[in-house]
C-alpha cells in the first residue's frame, strides 16, 4: 500500500519564487510582507550608514584642514620622518627658510637640508631615536634658501604607530635668529631700566644734596674765614719778622735791636705762632672732613662693598640733614658705638638724610618738635628707629608709603622719590625699612640691617 507523500512546506524563499502560488494565497502574502520589511529595514540601515560615512568624511576633511591650517600657521620648522630619515612630510616654514616646497622634500633623506657644519650632528638623530633619550634643544643650522645657515633650536621626538612601536622621527626647530634679537632687545632694555634707575637714584642724591647746599656754605665759610684771618696775621708777622731779621743782621747796636724787639713785639709774635698755625691746620682738617663728607655721599656706589660703622654714618648723616634746619629740633642719639654693616656708606647715609628731613619736615609748626634715634642688634640684625612726636602719618597713606612719586607735600617741595629710593636701597643690603603710628604718638620709622658676617 503506497502512501502519498506530502511535500515539505517551502521556505519563505522558495514561497517567493514559486510561480504556481495563488497571488491570494495567505502564506505568500506574508512572505512578501517581511521581505518588504526587511528591504525597508536594510535600506534604512543603508541611509543611516552614509549618512554617518558623510559626517565621518567631513570631519575628517574639517580636521584635515585644521591639521593642515596649524602647519602652515606654524613659525616653527617641521620635518616628519621615516626610520631611514627619509622625510615624508614638511611644513610651509621650511619653505620660508629654504625655497624647497613639500614636494620637492618629500622622499630625501632629511640630513640634506641641513648646512655643512650641521649635517654630520643631524645624521646622528635617528640613532638616538633607537638607542637614547629625544634629542633636545639642539643647535644646528639649516642651508637657507639664499645660501645661509639659518639657525634652529631643534628637538627631535619618536613617532609612534597605535602599537607603540617606531615608524619614524618629528623633528621641531625654532629659529633663534628671531629668539636672539629678543634676548639682545630685552637686554638693552633692561640695561636701559638700569640705567634710568641709577640716573634717578642720582637725581634724588643731587636733590637732597641741593638742599644741604646752605647748611654746607656755613659750615665750610666758619673754618675757611678762621684760615683766612690766620693767614693775614702770620703776613703781618712775617713783615715784622723780617724786619727784626735785617736790623739783626744790620749795623744798628744791641739796645736799638732790644728797643726794635719791644716795638715789633717779637716775643708775643713768637708765643701767638704756635696757636695760629694749630688753628689754621684744624680748620683745613674740618674743610677736609667735610669735602670728604660730601664724596662718601655722592659717590656712585659702583664698587665692591665694604665694611662701615653704621653709628657713624647716621650720626654723618642726621648732622648733614639737620644744616639747614632753622627751627630748634630736640635731637638725641642712643646707638651702639661698634656695630659694623657691609655695604655702600653713601647709601645708608642718604637713607638716613632722608628720614630724618621728613622727620623735620613733619615737625613744622609742632610744639617742642623731638627727634629720637635710636638702634640695638636683635638677632643678627641692628635695628635703628627715628622716632618723631608730629602728627604721625594718616593711617591711608601708610601702604603706599614707599610707592614711586608718592608725596604728601605741595608741588615743588617733594619729588616723591626719596622714600621709594630709601627703601630699595635698604632691600638691595639685605634689610628693611617699615613706616608705623606708635601708640605714643608720631611716627616711627625702623631700619633694619644685616650685621657683617
Amino acid at each position: 500500500m503506497t502512501r502519498d507523500k506530502t511535500p515539505p512546506n517551502p521556505s519563505l524563499l522558495d514561497q517567493v519564487a514559486m510561480p504556481g502560488l495563488a497571488p491570494h494565497d495567505p502564506g505568500a502574502e506574508t512572505a512578501w510582507v517581511e521581505v518588504v520589511q526587511k528591504m525597508d529595514e536594510i535600506y534604512a540601515d543603508l541611509v543611516r550608514y552614509q549618512v554617518a560615512l558623510e559626517e565621518k568624511n567631513l570631519a575628517l576633511e574639517q580636521a584635515h584642514a585644521f591639521i593642515n591650517g596649524v602647519l602652515g600657521a606654524m613659525s616653527d620648522v617641521l620635518i616628519v620622518c621615516d626610520t631611514e630619515g627619509r622625510i615624508l612630510e614638511t611644513n610651509r616654514a621650511l619653505e620660508r627658510l629654504t625655497g624647497l616646497r613639500p614636494e620637492q622634500c618629500t622622499g630625501r633623506p632629511f640630513a640634506e637640508l641641513f648646512s655643512a657644519e650641521s649635517r654630520s650632528l643631524a645624521e646622528r638623530f635617528p640613532e638616538h631615536m633607537r638607542s637614547t633619550a629625544p634629542v633636545q634643544d639642539c643647535e644646528v643650522s639649516l642651508a637657507g634658501g639664499d645660501g645661509r645657515p639659518v639657525p634652529l633650536s631643534m628637538n627631535c621626538s619618536p613617532h609612534l604607530d597605535h602599537r607603540g612601536r617606531l615608524i619614524g622621527m618629528v623633528l621641531i626647530g625654532r629659529p633663534v635668529g628671531e629668539l636672539r634679537r629678543a634676548y639682545e632687545a630685552l637686554n638693552r632694555a633692561h640695561a636701559e631700566l638700569k640705567e634710568a634707575q641709577q640716573q634717578v637714584v642720582q637725581s634724588e642724591k643731587m636733590a637732597s644734596l641741593g638742599r644741604l647746599v646752605a647748611g654746607v656754605a656755613h659750615e665750610l665759610n666758619n673754618p675757611i674765614s678762621f684760615i683766612y684771618g690766620n693767614m693775614h696775621a702770620l703776613e703781618r708777622y712775617r713783615r715784622k719778622l723780617e724786619t727784626y731779621l735785617r736790623a739783626l743782621h744790620g749795623d744798628k747796636t744791641p739796645d736799638a735791636r732790644a728797643q726794635l724787639r719791644r716795638d715789633l713785639r717779637i716775643d708775643h709774635l713768637l708765643e701767638d705762632l704756635k696757636p695760629l698755625v694749630e688753628g689754621s691746620l684744624e680748620g683745613a682738617e674740618r674743610v677736609r672732613d667735610i669735602v670728604d663728607d660730601l664724596k662718601r655721599f655722592s659717590s656712585s656706589q659702583r664698587g665692591p662693598r665694604t665694611p662701615f660703622n653704621l653709628a657713624e654714618v647716621v650720626e654723618r648723616g642726621t648732622r648733614w640733614a639737620l644744616k639747614e634746619v632753622h627751627e630748634t629740633i630736640a635731637v638725641t642719639s642712643d646707638l651702639p658705638p661698634d656695630v659694623e654693616v657691609t655695604g655702600y656708606a653713601g647709601q645708608i647715609q642718604q637713607v638716613v638724610i632722608n628720614l630724618v628731613q621728613n622727620a623735620v619736615d613733619a615737625l613744622r609748626g609742632t610744639p617742642a618738635p623731638r627727634l629720637e634715634i635710636s638702634g640695638r642688634v636683635e638677632g643678627g640684625m641692628v635695628v635703628i628707629r627715628f622716632h618723631d612726636n608730629g602728627p604721625g602719618i594718616p593711617p591711608e597713606n601708610l601702604h603706599k608709603l614707599f610707592d614711586p612719586f608718592f608725596t604728601t607735600k605741595p608741588v615743588g617741595e617733594g619729588t616723591g622719590l626719596g622714600l621709594s629710593i630709601s627703601y630699595r636701597m635698604i632691600r638691595e643690603h639685605g634689610g628693611s625699612l617699615s613706616a608705623e603710628n606708635p601708640p605714643d604718638g608720631g611716627a616711627l620709622f625702623t631700619l633694619r640691617l644685616p650685621l657683617q658676617s
